[in-house]
């Protein structure tokens, strides 16, 4: 073995690896771009969920955006009070009022139980891909698909299945809204955290196709709108909404609904899973 040989290749390969180090230095100072030092700090208070509830891409993202007078400290949804005044400590300015913490809520009370379908599903378990097969095997057009979509989006993993409808724990639910983008039903609304009430369904069929499709779909009685001391529920296309601003959490809507299906968040969360309806079967799909 000749050792002059391999003592060049080894001189010459240092050479070369030094070379290529020194043009990487210099490219480095050359396109050097100073990052903000509050950049780091902003997206260290932040989740770290990178839920993109904001409207960017992710935390980092995010921060650059409050450094660069594009984004509110109190942007992100996914946070509350005490991290939105972190970040405009940080900012250097005054922290933002109190705001108003708002929890997703599936607007769906047709479970496995009540809803009747018109054909058994049996593709991939993704309501985009199954809505486009008649849009779903349900016959009311905007009832739960329950297949999980909201479930593998959530990144909190505050969503689960439960009597084949999309439940909440508003125990892990931080308001991102990923759900609500996720649902190609739109059927999940982001309403505040200590809303006492919500309408379980989304049907803007007329009473009788609903009674048709669903045991428990709303039929546009005005019932409730006639009970509402508040006036905080309107009847608008056959579906019954609240006003949240008006509610006072009376439970006179809930007493009223023929249909039952304006429920009350103190009585039907079970261990922070808030149950849609009571199933006459209480396993979870």
């Amino acid at each position: 073995m000749n050792t002059t040989n391999i003592l060049w290749a080894f001189l010459w390969f240092a050479l070369i690896g030094g070379i290529l180090g020194l043009l990487l230095a210099i490219a480095a100072k050359i396109f050097h771009v100073d990052v903000d030092e509050r950049i780091p700090k902003l997206t260290e208070c932040l989740p770290g969920a990178n839920c993109g509830g904001c409207g960017y891409a992710g935390c980092s993202a995010f921060a650059e955006a409050i450094v660069k007078g594009e984004a509110d400290c109190a942007g992100c949804k996914a946070a509350g009070d005490d991290v939105a005044a972190a970040l405009a400590e940080i900012m250097g300015v005054e922290p933002p009022k109190t705001t108003n913490r708002m929890r997703a809520q599936v607007m769906c009370s047709g479970t496995s139980d009540y809803a009747k379908r018109k054909y058994n599903y049996e593709g991939a378990r993704d309501c985009t891909a199954a809505v486009k097969l008649s849009g779903g095997d349900k016959l009311c057009a905007n009832g739960c698909m329950g297949l999980g979509s909201c479930v593998a989006k959530c990144p909190f993993g505050a969503i689960r299945i439960v009597g084949g409808v999309a439940a909440v724990d508003y125990h892990l639910c931080r308001g991102c809204g990923v759900c609500v983008a996720a649902c190609p039903k739109h059927i999940i609304r982001l309403i505040p955290y200590d809303s006492a009430h919500w309408v379980g369904c989304m049907s803007c069929d007329k009473g009788g196709v609903t009674r048709a499709n669903c045991e428990v779909g709303c039929i546009g009685c005005r019932i409730c709108e006639k009970k509402c001391p508040a006036g905080a529920i309107t009847v608008k296309d056959n579906l019954a909404s609240i006003d949240y601003s008006k509610c006072t959490g009376c439970d006179a809507c809930v007493e009223a609904c023929p249909r039952k299906i304006i429920w009350s968040g103190k009585r039907q969360s079970e261990g922070g899973i808030v149950i849609t309806r009571l199933n006459k079967q209480t396993e979870e799909a």
